[in-house]
């Protein structure tokens, strides 16, 4: 085999590498954007069960990060990568981890959604919850597709949607707080309550990383702590 030959096969190949890297953290972000739903599920719908399944179902979220560690470890290992390609195996690494702590949270959720199904349920069915958790799971699928299409763009667009999950988070917190000083005996239940909006207040801090990760990836700066670019500023 010529000189040549046999680098633009290694180059094949390394290049199939980081594109099966990439497709094992999409099987990933869509196992944990399943893990979420099912969590905010189980708390609209009062169903024990479900939540504690998506608790059980964590380890499989684990599996996946592990198994991908593994295989960047090995990839800086043998092929040195620079440039581009060392800025994706970093962004992968840091995206990993991030996922893993989303679906540690849809984990607690699940919990809190068993427990919260022993209790009387109030007439709304958790309105605020499902409303705060039908955003984050928008925005943890938003990244992943910023994530797919290394779509910079819409990367900044999550970026900015975390701060209306805050504003959301802090609205339960305040009716949370005047729903136990109105009714001591609530106390437990809205507690949980809080611990839910406070995970899934989480998961969208995970999912604005996940997309700064993404600006990292194509532009080569990292974003963090920065604030948002001159006109991508909330309105609020």
């Amino acid at each position: 085999m010529e000189a040549s030959d046999l680098t633009d096969h290694i180059s094949r190949r390394f290049n199939k590498d980081l594109e099966d890297l990439r497709n094992q953290v999409l099987a990933m972000g869509g196992l944990v954007e399943q893990q979420l739903s099912l969590a905010i599920s189980a708390i609209v719908s009062g169903d024990s069960e479900l939540g504690l399944k998506v608790a059980e179902d964590d380890y499989k979220v684990n599996n996946f990060e592990v198994n991908i560690d593994e295989e960047c470890g090995r990839i800086l290992a043998t092929r040195a990568p620079a440039a581009g390609d060392l800025r994706l195996i970093v962004a992968i690494i840091k995206t990993i981890t991030d996922l893993e702590r989303i679906g540690d949270e849809a984990e607690k959720i699940g919990f809190l959604a068993s427990k919260l199904a022993a209790m009387d349920r109030p007439s709304d069915s958790y309105r605020e919850l499902k409303t705060l958790g039908q955003h984050v799971a928008h925005m943890v699928r938003d990244a992943m597709n910023t994530f797919a299409r290394l779509d910079v763009e819409e990367a900044w667009e999550v970026v900015r949607e975390d701060e209306q999950v805050d504003a959301e988070y802090e609205s339960i917190q305040r009716q949370c707080i005047t729903f136990m000083m109105e009714d001591p005996r609530s106390i437990k239940r809205v507690m949980n309550v809080t611990w839910c909006a406070r995970s899934l207040e989480r998961i969208g801090d995970h999912a604005k990383n996940i997309c700064e990760y993404v600006i990292y990836m194509v532009q080569g700066r990292d974003v963090r702590h920065t604030g948002l670019p001159e006109g991508t500023k909330s309105d609020s």
